[in-house]
């Protein structure tokens, strides 16, 4: 992406539209040779490394819509209250954690914060939603809770990045690009993993050592019509002659280093990555156009109602996108990390998350994409069902909550899991699972598994060894399949 932000400049957005069009227009015959080979590369990319021979199971999902409420919600005030700690409120017990070595900054005590609202059964299945999430209450019996989910690490990057990817630490490719690598991409005109407002880390979006053309490509919602939504895919300030020219050059170049060096994984991703940009121009500016969606629809995702409006439009995108044949699409809704005055930082959160979510589940249902479409909602981990307090003196109504890795709550919906499914369950502190517990290595190969694939046979020559999304690990949960 440096390369081609290199090559395009960074423009205003003016003129977009007409630019765009010229430029199609004037390139037609002066980019015939390479736009042959765009659309040969771009059939051999659609198919996917296991499209040759077939996926390796049926396929109950075609593509993946992974919304990450980056920062970790709590799930004791939000999916799953226990009944002694509400019971034990504000006063202090004994540590329910042991003696485990970690440092827990802000908890001198044990102190035990009751749901800050009422957490009450939704829908025939009863599942347990707060009154902070009213709209996802109502699809309730479209969603499978999974309430004992474990990682390994309590710092958000870490964490994050191996929610992503599998790993902790190295830059290991993201579970989307996995998907692209294995599955291809629906439309080559378009890539195969989008991440909309992308985490911070690059690693949690990028290929690592896969093709270069599978890492995910950012994408942010436009706030105006001048705005971009890729940066520098065009460039408003230069001619279109101007354009055809620059991309007829550097496509010759580099193939000609290509063919020199006999071979390059990083060159040959660069060459796919200039191709896709050029035949994206025709397919992205419509996308990210919304005006054409109903006064319904967008109400439905809460497009212009204040708290909602940005996670609204990104949710909404993702459905365009997916609808599109996008593999998978990623959307981040920053603001979970609650450490203090959860009482009023939380529902802020919520307001701006319920509408989106529950208004993606309903447009996927109506139109007949949620049984073909795996839905993810998830933070990085959760947060404890006891208080911290940073300052060490302030009352618990101005408390947060720590990280909790050790269990949280995970939604999926659609794509062939069992909605108004709740799986697993943690102790009476809700610390520890006590059943059904769930390792993210194990929700990996759950979603590969729904996506048609073998989770220990999509592998990628690396370093002497064969690396797959779930390293040497993984389960398929097969209680929570359809």
């Amino acid at each position: 992406m440096k390369i081609l932000n290199q090559m395009f400049g960074h423009g205003d957005g003016h003129g977009l539209r007409t630019n765009r069009r010229q430029f199609l227009q004037s390139a037609a015959c002066g980019f015939g040779g390479l736009a042959l080979n765009g659309m040969l590369g771009a059939r051999a990319a659609s198919v996917g490394s296991i499209g040759q021979s077939g996926l390796h199971l049926p396929a109950r999902a075609r593509r993946v819509i992974f919304v990450f409420l980056a920062g970790g919600p709590s799930q004791g005030d939000l999916f799953a209250p226990k009944e002694y700690i509400t019971r034990k409120h504000g006063t202090a017990i004994d540590s329910p954690v042991g003696d485990d070595g970690q440092l827990r900054v802000g908890v001198a005590q044990f102190l035990p914060m009751a749901p800050i609202k009422p957490v009450r059964p939704r829908g025939q299945s009863g599942m347990m939603i707060s009154d902070l999430l009213p709209h996802m209450a109502e699809v309730a019996d479209d969603f499978c809770m999974l309430r004992a989910m474990v990682a390994d690490n309590k710092a958000h990057f870490p964490a994050a990045l191996q929610f992503h990817t599998g790993h902790i630490a190295e830059a290991r490719p993201s579970m989307g690009s996995w998907m692209s690598y294995g599955l291809g991409t629906e439309n080559a005109d378009l890539p195969g993993f989008v991440t909309i407002h992308p985490p911070g880390d690059p690693r949690t979006y990028g290929a690592g050592f896969l093709p270069a053309r599978h890492q995910g490509t950012p994408l942010r919602v436009p706030r105006n019509e001048k705005e971009l939504a890729i940066e520098n895919l065009t460039d408003p300030n230069a001619t279109a002659d101007t354009q055809r020219r620059r991309l007829d050059f550097l496509q010759r170049s580099n193939q000609r280093l290509l063919d020199h060096v006999g071979g390059d994984a990083q060159m040959e991703g660069i060459i796919s990555s200039f191709e896709l940009a050029f035949r994206m121009q025709t397919e992205t500016p419509d996308l990210v156009d919304l005006s054409g969606e109903s006064k319904s629809t967008l109400a439905m995702y809460g497009v212009d109602e204040g708290a909602s409006d940005t996670n609204g439009r990104a949710c909404l995108l993702a459905r365009r996108l997916s609808e599109s044949g996008v593999r998978c699409v990623q959307v981040t809704m920053d603001g979970w990390d609650h450490h203090g005055d959860i009482l009023h930082a939380l529902p802020n959160s919520c307001s701006k998350a319920d509408k989106p979510i529950a208004g993606l589940i309903r447009d996927l249902k109506q139109r007949g994409l949620l049984d073909e479409t795996l839905v993810l909602i998830s933070g990085e981990f959760g947060r404890t069902y006891w208080s911290q307090d940073l300052s060490g003196t302030s009352p618990i109504e101005k408390h947060g909550r720590e990280h909790q890795q050790e269990s949280f709550c995970t939604l999926l919906a659609g794509g062939g899991v069992r909605g108004g499914c709740v799986y697993g369950e943690t102790d009476d502190f809700g610390y520890k699972p006590v059943q059904g517990k769930v390792h993210l290595h194990d929700l990996h190969a759950t979603m590969l598994h729904l996506m048609g694939i073998d989770h220990e046979k999509l592998t990628y020559p690396h370093h002497g060894r064969d690396f797959r999304l779930t390293d040497v690990f993984g389960q398929v949960i097969g209680r929570i399949i359809a």
